[in-house]
């Protein structure tokens, strides 16, 4: 009986306390307060971003230790050219790593042989001319380019370099956008390899070749070149 009456002057005293937490509650949704706590990702957890990266352009961790993007129009160059670079780096890896995987030659002799092929046919141009190509090819295009004066269609140009009409839904082209920055600097880094690799004697595909043939014995920290004084 005594617990009875506890209990029931403890939900009497309770009740009115829920009551105005509900109405509290209720108020606070009807003023249409909201609260985010969305964190912003980060290259290393712990640090603070810039407050000039603020999370707006894709692939944006806030790395920028040297405050190259303080000035609004550098940070604009800047980006565009990492994902002008971004690009070559994915066609080159590619090329590099095909010409080799699919029995063509390294791609370092094959660039530069002096008869050109390609797939196996020969190409009527010298390494010269096709050099002149390149070049003429590649001023004219960066001449078109330069004069498009909207930062956003020099990243994106749309058109006819989107001839699947990928960027029609605004979502699914702001997705694209930071896969595409993501694979593009992870491209750089491999091309860099592809470069250091040509010090070793060997080339991209045997060198990972070897290395899974034999991981522990075949690597990086097993390469003098790479890492000197290590034998």
């Amino acid at each position: 009986m005594a617990a009875t009456m506890m209990s029931s002057t403890f939900v009497a005293k309770v009740a009115p306390v829920r009551s105005q937490l509900r109405n509290v509650r209720v108020a606070a949704v009807s003023n249409g307060a909201k609260v985010t706590c969305a964190a912003k990702p980060s290259w290393l957890p712990g640090s603070t971003s810039p407050e000039y990266l603020d999370g707006s352009l894709p692939g944006d961790y806030g790395f920028d230790p040297l405050g190259l993007g303080k000035d609004v129009a550098t940070l604009a160059r800047l980006r565009e050219a990492e994902i002008i670079h971004s690009r070559w780096a994915m066609l080159g890896v590619a090329g590099c790593v095909s010409v080799e995987a699919l029995g063509y030659g390294d791609w370092l002799s094959a660039a530069t042989a002096s008869q050109q092929t390609y797939f196996g046919a020969d190409v009527p141009f010298d390494l010269g001319t096709l050099l002149a190509i390149e070049f003429v090819s590649m001023a004219y295009l960066e001449g078109k380019r330069n004069e498009e004066t909207d930062p956003e269609k020099r990243c994106y140009p749309g058109g006819a370099f989107d001839p699947m009409g990928f960027s029609k839904d605004a979502a699914s082209f702001e997705m694209m956008k930071k896969k595409e920055i993501a694979n593009g600097r992870t491209a750089m880094m491999a091309m860099l390899g592809v470069y250091c690799q040509t010090s070793t004697g060997s080339t991209p595909v045997a060198n990972w070749l070897a290395h899974i043939s034999d991981p522990w014995q075949v690597s990086v920290a097993s390469n003098a070149v790479a890492i000197p004084y290590i034998n």
